[in-house]
């Protein structure tokens, strides 16, 4: 069983932006630069923005927080947005998600520029990949590819199974493979007999939010395994997937934490440079 270390990749693909960073002031006089929309105080979303932060500036990315009340009604919203988009010193805006229960997310994920959307949410974007066309892809989906492609596992031909149907992992991984030749199953995690497809499955993707959900009877022998879950049980990062059961019935396995987690946020800082190349005139 061989374990997929999402840090090292990651530090290496942070090193190879580092270097991509300093060219471009150096050549171009370009700094990418990212605001952090974050609203309200959640303290699992404040962690992951000064998290983001953090990393985007060890990669030498300039990036601003905006933090607004938890109260911050759609107009200041709209407003910030607009003029984030107008600003030629921004690439890259991140909105936090989720946010506060009374602002509707596809409406204001929808308001940033299609050239600035790096998690790849825009509705253009999201065609573009439909499409096959080259646009912003959501970090998360990227992250789990790129790490997959450092360990040479192919997908051509392999069904791809992935539990959990959302808008920053699931349907983006799952366009995403199917470019690359992979035979696919997307499911909810509340189906029927979910284990009847999971067991099929030659790379098991797994993105549900619940802790230990995938047990040693849901997974085949010498399957993929790559485990997206972030859940805080007795004060400790487990998995959706029941780490001890399965991790001798699989070939490869990502651990959590140490696995896609890295590889999101690298992947993150990868688009944010991406969008302050496409600046250069």
């Amino acid at each position: 069983m061989k374990i997929l270390d999402g840090r090292a990749v990651a530090k290496k693909i942070r090193g190879e932006l580092s270097q991509t960073v300093n060219d471009l002031k150096e050549k171009h006089g370009i700094t990418p630069a990212a605001a952090l929309v974050l609203v309200g105080e959640d303290p699992a979303s404040a962690s992951y923005v000064t998290l983001k932060s953090r990393i985007s500036k060890r990669v030498g990315i300039h990036s601003n927080i905006y933090r607004l009340p938890q109260n911050t009604g759609e107009p200041e919203i709209v407003q910030l947005i607009q003029a984030l988009n107008s600003d030629q010193n921004i690439h890259g805006i991140v909105i936090q998600l989720p946010l506060p229960a009374h602002l509707e997310e596809e409406k204001i994920t929808m308001l940033v520029s299609p050239k600035k959307d790096v998690d790849g949410l825009h509705p253009l974007n999201y065609g573009c990949l439909l499409l096959g066309l080259d646009c912003p892809v959501s970090p998360a989906a990227q992250g789990i590819l790129t790490l997959l492609d450092h360990y040479q596992i192919d997908l051509k031909d392999k069904h791809v199974v992935i539990v959990g149907v959302n808008k920053l992992l699931g349907k983006p991984l799952a366009l995403s493979v199917l470019e690359r030749g992979a035979i696919l199953t997307l499911c909810d995690k509340a189906i029927e007999s979910l284990e009847n497809y999971t067991r099929m499955a030659d790379v098991l993707v797994v993105d549900v939010g619940v802790a230990s959900f995938i047990k040693k009877g849901m997974v085949k022998k010498e399957s993929v395994i790559i485990d997206c879950g972030n859940n805080y049980v007795d004060g400790k990062v487990v998995g959706d997937v029941a780490f001890e059961q399965i991790k001798d019935i699989a070939s490869v396995i990502t651990p959590v934490p140490g696995g896609v987690g890295p590889m999101l946020t690298a992947m993150l800082m990868s688009n944010i440079v991406q969008a302050a190349k496409d600046r250069i005139p």
